[in-house]
């Protein structure tokens, strides 16, 4: 009995030991990516909101969507609008899960340990190279461009808790740059997701459901006229590059074996 309590006592050491290096490291994690998000938010303030040229611009997308028709927006704009139910579901879907979707994956990932290294690099880099492109060419998006587009979330945000400026919590629209529809991290960070349940290797129907989450956040983003449908395509190039970018990185640098956080102790 006695020899047992002891062993009892020097797994619980153990398992006390590793708990605490464990709830540091998450600590340091949350800091950073809720500073990265901060200066995220902060910095597109400071791109031009200048509106002729970045409505110039949603001209020019609208030009080359319509020389390959693509150009599905006013089609699946209409449909938002005139179907009380989805345009709703679609200012809520909007709103909520590019941020809880996101961060839920995330938390997953680092408890799960492995990939998640790379995972949070790719989608700082993705971000990044976003958030260069909010500052260099403001772009409008469609609820914005005069031509029969409607502003979908704006109509329904007497039930919900964003503003009339897209999704910004109420009282919070005056910080928000409307001018950052190309491209689309909306689009881009739900792939993002779709590509680390396949890289982690989950199962077979849950990657699917990964891969429908970025294609309905894709339709969502257009229907309610807050993105181009080149918006989401570029949003989508701009995760495979950084995903690329950072694998890549990773295989000739020092960190690429010794970076994974370790699984959570049992």
């Amino acid at each position: 009995m006695a020899q047992s309590s002891q062993v009892a006592t020097r797994i619980e050491r153990v398992r006390s030991s590793a708990v605490l290096p464990f709830m540091w490291r998450a600590g340091v994690e949350i800091a950073l990516i809720g500073g990265l998000y901060v200066f995220y938010v902060v910095t597109r303030t400071f791109a031009s909101t200048a509106f002729a040229p970045a409505r110039g611009r949603a001209l020019d997308i609208l030009t080359f969507e319509k020389s390959w028709r693509i150009d599905v927006e006013s089609w699946l704009n209409d449909l938002f609008l005139k179907h009380d139910w989805i345009g709703v579901a679609s200012s809520y879907w909007y709103a909520t899960t590019h941020y809880l979707v996101t961060l839920f994956v995330l938390i997953w990932l680092y408890r799960r340990g492995a990939l998640y290294i790379t995972a949070r690099r790719a989608l700082v880099l993705a971000s990044v190279i976003g958030l260069a492109f909010y500052l260099a060419m403001p772009t409008a998006p469609p609820r914005l461009v005069q031509g029969g587009y409607h502003d979908i979330l704006s109509l329904h945000s007497n039930i919900g808790w964003w503003s009339q400026n897209g999704s910004a919590p109420k009282g919070m629209g005056n910080i928000t740059n409307e001018l950052a529809a190309f491209p689309s991290l909306h689009a881009g960070w739900s792939l993002w997701v779709a590509i680390v349940l396949i890289m982690a290797g989950v199962p077979k129907i849950v990657q699917a459901l990964g891969l429908a989450y970025a294609v309905t956040m894709s339709i969502v983003i257009i229907g309610t006229g807050n993105h181009w449908v080149v918006d989401a395509v570029v949003g989508w190039m701009v995760v495979l590059v950084a995903f690329g970018a950072v694998i890549a990185w990773e295989r000739r640098g020092p960190f690429s074996h010794h970076d994974d956080l370790e699984p959570e102790p049992v």
